[in-house]
């Protein structure tokens, strides 16, 4: 059977996903309140939407890839409208537990299967095709789309029932906030050791310290870009969430909560909107020190 996808939010990381289902050959239309987003989406075979309704009256499976748990609500809600009894709604953004279990109800009401599709790596790996999919849903709902899935990323994990797959990413974007801060610490001690930070960074990736991190972000941060296309209101987001299951579960987050704490200083600082590992320049902003180092590139590729 030939499934229609649509895709709703042609952002920094949706509007790779999208191109990607496209490149290998699924029917695909596309969403987005900025349209001159889905021009490239449109010149590659893909069709547009002119609303999420739209969308949704004749897609197979409804992807949305949005910023906040309430803008997801709010497209959720149009999508409903048109969408058809029997089709998937495959959420990528990034939920509370209890908000995909909430959502999904709402859903199920009017016969639409929910699937959640986390992602993580960065993205950089999303326009590679390569980011790691965290599917969490029914196994036949996976089965049925894992070639779509397989055609936006090349690491991929049933985590079990809805629900699961929104603990695991936070869990994932928790360690790579605390990996980014220490990352900045390290970097910023060897600056203040008198080491070339270039040959600094290089032995770092290869010893028992290194992480994904480090040897991503910690480039940006050489370069002086900063440039992740993630934000420190997203990080917040992510940190928060981490707090709560923190709290429900009865597990001490300390380092998360220190970074929470980098988190907030650094949006005081430099605004919502900048780069979430600009959190680096706060170490730097108060020793007087940068870390520049040539030959980092200021985005990843």
């Amino acid at each position: 059977m030939i499934m229609r996808y649509g895709f709703i939010g042609l952002g920094n990381l949706g509007g790779h996903l999208a191109a990607s289902l496209l490149k290998a050959g699924f029917e695909v239309t596309v969403n987005d309140l900025d349209p001159s987003l889905g021009k490239r989406h449109v010149d590659m075979g893909g069709a547009w939407a002119a609303t999420p309704a739209d969308l949704a009256r004749d897609c197979d499976a409804i992807v949305t890839c949005l910023p906040s748990p309430a803008v997801s609500e709010k497209v959720l809600g149009e999508v409903l409208t048109t969408a058809k009894s029997g089709a998937t709604w495959i959420e990528m953004s990034t939920l509370g537990r209890d908000e995909i279990l909430r959502l999904g109800k709402v859903a199920a009401e009017k016969g639409v299967r929910t699937m959640e599709l986390p992602v993580t790596g960065g993205v950089h790996l999303a326009a590679q095709g390569q980011i790691t999919m965290l599917a969490g849903g029914d196994k036949d709902l996976f089965d049925l789309h894992l070639p779509a899935l397989q055609a936006m990323g090349n690491q991929i994990f049933h985590m079990g029932p809805l629900g699961n797959s929104s603990i695991i990413k936070v869990i994932t974007n928790m360690l790579a906030f605390i990996h980014l801060k220490a990352c900045g610490e390290a970097l910023m001690l060897a600056k203040r050791g008198g080491l070339d930070l270039g040959q600094a960074w290089a032995a770092i990736k290869a010893s028992s310290g290194n992480s994904f991190v480090h040897e991503t972000e910690g480039a940006l941060i050489l370069n002086g870009s900063y440039d992740v296309a993630f934000n420190i209101d997203l990080a917040l987001k992510d940190l928060g969430f981490a707090m709560e299951f923190g709290r429900e579960f009865g597990v001490p987050l300390e380092l998360a909560s220190m970074t929470e704490q980098t988190y907030v200083e650094a949006k005081a600082a430099y605004g919502g909107d900048a780069e979430s590992p600009m959190i680096a320049k706060l170490l730097e902003d108060r020793l007087g020190t940068d870390l520049r180092a040539p030959g980092f590139p200021a985005k990843l590729e």
